[in-house]
Parts: C-alpha cells; structure tokens; sequence
C-alpha cells in the first residue's frame, strides 16, 4: 500500500468513474439537443420564427366613446346605444388581405357585400388600423368567424356602441340620424377616423358636438394573428353628453297613430315658449337603416320615393295655407283700420272682379257677415274684399309680423321660408308689375302665397300668446352622465308682433266659435271641458275643378289639402298646433280637425271618443277677456241657421 505522506496517489474507486462518465455523456447529450434546438429556431426556421415574433407586439387601440342619450322632456329614452359587434380587419395582421377577404366571402355569405370595396376605401389608411368590414354581426356569423379564426390571421370581432331607436319612424325627422363620416366630413372636423359614425341631420347632425363623447384608449399586446392577449395599460373613454329635448313621447306618439293614413306633418309648440311638444312627417324612415349602414337598394328606395319620406312636411314643406291664412288677413285689417269688428260685408256667392267672378266656397253666399262671422264661417267673399282694401304690400307686411316668408331659424337642416308675396317680389322674380286681381287668390292662402306647418302654428301661437313670435325650439337642456347640467335652453323672442290688445282678442273669440259654435267649420275639434279655437282651411294643389267629393278619384297631386290650426285653452293658452293633411282630398274640418282633436285630447288628458260629452259641451262658447279689450264681442254675433257646418274652402 503506498502512503499518502510518501506522495503516492489513491486510486478512483470504478463506481465513482463510472457515476462521472455517466453525468459527462448526460451534459453532452443535453447540450447536443439544445444545440440541435437552437439551429432549428435559428437557422432552419429562423426567418418563420423571427417574422413571428415580430407580430407579437405592442398596439394601441382606440376605444370609441359611447354617443349621448336623447331624452324627451320627461326624462324617457327616445333615442340610446346597445352593443354592436363589428367584424374588423388589421390588414397588417393578414399578410394576404385578397385571400382573407375571399375566405370571409365564402364563410359569410354575399349578404356581408363587398368587403373587398371598403377594404380599397381604406387604403390609404395605416396599415395597423382598424377596418371595419360588417357592422352589427348576428350571434351565427360570430360563431363561423371564431371557429375559424386561424384561418382569418388579421381578422377579429369587436364589441362597441350601436346607435338604436327603439320607436323607429318615431320624430324620425327631428332626431335625425347616425352613419358613417365621410372624407369630406373628416376634413372639416378634427379627431374623426374613418368607420366613426357622425349625426348626418336632425338633432343628431346639429348637436353632434355634444352628443358625440370623447375616445378612450388602451394599450395592448396582440399575437400573431392580431389577437389580443393582454391589456397593459387603459385610458376611460368620456360617454358623450345626455340631449333632453322639449318633446313628450306619448304626445308624440299620439300625433304620430292620429295621422293613421295621412301624408302630411303635425306640429305642437307651447305658446309660452315657443318649445316644440310633437312634430311628424309622414311619411318618414327608420334611423335604424342608417344607423347600421344603410344598403345602396335601400338608399335608392328611400330617394326615388315620389313622397319623399326623407323630407320634413313640418319644415320643409311648402303648402298654399288656404282659409287658415284668413286669420292673418283679419289681423292685418283690424290693425289697419280698414274694417272695425262692426264692419260688414254682403256676401252673395261671388265677388265679380275684373273678368272673372271669383266664387266663394259656399255658392248661396253668406249674407251680410262681420269679421267674426266672416272667421267663423270661412267667408272667401268677405276676405276678397279685405284683400283689395289693404293691398299686397300691407298683407305682406303683416305677414312678416306673424314670421311667414322667411325660416323660424329652428336647429334643423334645409328649412323653408315660404313666399309673401309683394309687388316687389313679383317685379324681382318675373319681371312683372302686380295685378289687383292676384290680391284676391292671396286672400284667402292661393296663388303665390305658401307657407310650412311649422310656421302656421308658429301663426297660431302668437295670436294665443298676446303677439309674441317666439323661435321654435326642441331641446331644452344637454346634461352629463351623473345629471349635472353643460347648456340649458332658453326661449328666445324673435319679435313682438305689435298687435292691439282688442285685435287678438277679437280673433281669438271667433276661431272659438269656429269649433265650438254649431255654425263653425271646426266642431270635429271640440273637447269636453276645454274650449279649443281653430281655423280650418283646405288648400288647392292644382286647378283641377270639379266636384270635391269626387277627388278620392283623382291622381294624388291633384287632391287638395287639409289644414287645421289651434290652440288651446281659449282663456289661458298653453298649445298651439297645425295638421297638414297632405292631399287628402278632403275639407280641413273633415280630414285634419279630427287629427287634432285627438293630440289636444291626450295632451289635456282627455279621453277621446266621449260622443256624450261633445254633445253637453255643444254651442258652448265662454267670453274670457284675458286682454282687457274695453269691446263687447256678445253684441257682434247675429243670428244664423244654416247647414254650412263642417265645410270650408
């Protein structure tokens, strides 16, 4: 045995050797694998794995802020937002943007459209934004995209706001609608992207500001294929503001199902403010088709639509005013002196002028009438005869009073103004003098005179007011989402109109008598319990003759229209209205006044339809004399019988 201290070494046991020959084969096989492991990922597939990684990155993405809701004056939802889910594309993410396209195509169906177009439509866009290709999936096209999403790389559906209007054609035309912002739209206003949407009219395009939110944002780590793995930081999005408008949903409502059949517009202000409590168009359209992305059959229908449903009858519409002008007429000439309420005029029949006789509506005549009967009963002789004493200058000036020829200025797209006309006018516009004759169609709302429905309520509350013209408005206040208040509307007055206290008053007895004597023309009007005054009126939209019961027989834009204006409560006013009854064919008294009656009832709370009721409250005409007018109007009544009642001209 050698000893350790001579120097000599000790001999490794076998066991230990081959334990360490054991553990050397083992790091050598280990590292050979990781080796072989590395040249793989390195350098067989280097380029796949090195393109991979690079698509495993950062992003960030925008969140779009939720568009405010609408409110009607009650605080009840007319107008809000529900989920949406969007089928996006990053073309970035899809390395072949033509084969994922035509794969989306066979999956989904041609009824997605033409995916292809509005991938071009983006173009020029970075290639890491969002396209979105189909709003609004339905729950089986979501499953198809999911199911196959490695083969859609880029593709993903993403969840956001959709604007919704769950009463459909409801106030369609003053809500307006939402689509998407186009590139002109992008560049006169900042902070938009293309696939925002935007209001395109309405209250939803003129409020847009406010309505409309600010966008929040995150920061995200998406995969290869675009899929988002992680948030890693966020920032909120601001909802846009709450819009409270002035309308009532149930009164709304009403005037919407009272216009049943009716082409034509309703409109309810309040003669205190000039607020705006109903208006209709019919016939009108579904914001929803816009909102999701109206398609191009659906466009085309809507524009070649010889009714055109996308126009406002209410203010847009341009209508000869027909009789209810005559409350205008009566105005002008009472405040001009050229008749007192003790004038009177002999009607026979006709009134011969010139060549011609112009006729009245009722061929007998109405015997000798005051201003009161001449309302009451829609005399056209008595207002010829007016007509010729104030000219067309006067009437027109007078006219201005009321706002007629010029727009209210209400926060809607494309309003109209009408025509007064005035010998200047007719000089500028034809080159011609007036002619005496042209006085007398203009009388009684014919010839060159038209006017909106919006601006004959506008008529009918500022002589329920005390001659005040006030602005229509439809929004009474924009409010944040924890109901602190960023603007509130208030009334606004265009002009005192500057009418004596005994002409309003005089003006306001009669059109009572319209609808609640058994002489007037507007008794389908009446209420129980509420004294309603009105005018009817029925204007000529051709010069078609001929009997007016045959006109169901004629071609629609021969028929004539049906007009009603009214306010109530004759002794302390609070609406004002106008029913357009768009060729209908039919007298004001028959066609609008019932339309009327109903709105006037739901807003009174009235049930409608108590036939025993309007039979207690016939004839009942109470004097109120708000004004103070120093006049007895008792004295001015004569006595009539006749069976003129429910007809007028």
């Amino acid at each position: 045995m050698t000893s350790p201290l001579l120097g000599g070494r000790r001999e490794m046991p076998n066991e230990f050797r081959r334990r360490l020959g054991f553990a050397l084969a083992l790091a050598v096989a280990l590292f050979g694998l990781t080796f072989v492991r590395l040249w793989h990922l390195q350098v067989s597939s280097g380029d796949e794995y090195r393109s991979l990684s690079e698509h495993n990155r950062i992003r960030l993405k925008r969140v779009r802020a939720t568009r405010g809701t609408i409110f009607d004056r009650n605080g009840d939802i007319i107008v809000d937002n529900r989920p949406s889910f969007d089928l996006v594309l990053v073309p970035e993410d899809a390395h072949d943007v033509p084969a994922v396209i035509a794969a989306l195509t066979r999956l989904l169906g041609p009824e997605v459209g033409d995916l292809s177009a509005t991938v071009a439509a983006a173009r020029n866009r970075p290639a890491f934004e969002d396209v979105v290709l189909v709003r609004d999936l339905d729950w089986e096209r979501i499953v198809k995209i999911e199911t196959h999403q490695f083969e859609l790389p880029g593709v993903s559906v993403q969840v956001g706001p959709r604007r919704t209007y769950p009463f459909g054609q409801m106030a369609a035309h003053l809500l307006g609608y939402v689509g998407e912002v186009s590139p002109q739209e992008r560049e006169q206003r900042r902070g938009y992207h293309l696939g925002d949407l935007i209001g395109k009219a309405g209250a939803e395009r003129y409020w847009e500001e406010y309505l409309r939110g600010v966008d929040g944002g995150q920061q995200v780590e998406v995969d290869a294929v675009g899929r988002k793995l992680r948030v890693l930081s966020e920032v909120d999005e601001t909802p846009g503001n709450g819009l409270v408008l002035t309308i009532d949903r149930d009164l709304q409502q009403t005037a919407e199902a009272a216009m049943s059949d009716h082409d034509g517009a309703v409109v309810v202000l309040d003669v205190r403010t000039g607020a705006i409590l109903a208006m209709v168009s019919r016939p009108a359209f579904d914001p929803n088709v816009f909102a999701r992305g109206i398609r191009l059959a659906e466009w085309k229908a809507l524009v070649d639509d010889k009714k055109r449903p996308l126009n406002s009858k209410a203010v847009q519409g341009t209508y000869p005013p027909g009789s209810t002008y005559k409350v205008v007429m009566a105005a002008a000439a009472l405040e001009e002196g050229v008749i007192t309420p003790f004038t009177t005029i002999f009607c026979g029949g006709g009134l011969f002028f010139g060549n011609r006789t112009f006729r009245c509506w009722r061929s007998q005549g109405h015997g000798s009438v005051n201003v009161h009967e001449a309302l009451v009963r829609s005399c056209d002789v008595f207002f010829y005869q007016v007509g010729q004493r104030l000219g067309v200058d006067t009437i027109a000036e007078y006219s201005h009073r009321f706002g007629l020829g010029a727009a209210t200025g209400i926060a809607l797209e494309h309003e109209s103004g009408g025509i007064i006309p005035s010998s200047a006018w007719k000089r500028q516009r034809f080159g011609e003098p007036w002619y005496p004759g042209e006085t007398l169609s203009i009388a009684i709302g014919q010839g060159y005179v038209t006017t909106t429905p919006l601006q004959m309520a506008s008529v009918m509350a500022t002589i329920a007011n005390g001659g005040i013209v006030y602005r229509p408005k439809f929004v009474k206040r924009v409010e944040r989402t924890d109901g602190t208040t960023v603007l509130e509307e208030q009334p606004e007055v265009v002009r005192d109109a500057g009418f004596k206290k005994s002409t309003l008053l005089q003006i306001r007895d009669a059109l009572s008598d319209v609808v609640n004597s058994k002489r007037g023309t507007g008794s389908n009007a009446r209420l129980p319990g509420i004294e309603v005054g009105g005018k009817t009126g029925t204007a000529q939209a051709s010069r078609a003759g001929g009997d007016k019961t045959s006109q169901k027989k004629w071609s629609r834009e021969k028929r004539d229209h049906a007009w009603f204006i009214a306010f109530a409560p004759v002794e302390s006013p609070e609406i004002a209205l106008a029913v357009l009854a768009e060729h209908s064919g039919e007298h004001g008294g028959t066609a609008a006044a019932p339309i009327a009656r109903k709105v006037l009832a739901r807003y009174f709370g009235i049930p409608d339809g108590d036939e025993a009721a309007l039979q207690r409250t016939a004839g009942f005409v109470p004097l109120h004399d708000q004004y103070g007018a120093a006049i007895s109007l008792a004295a001015l009544r004569e006595p009539y019988s006749g069976d003129d009642h429910d007809h007028d001209r």
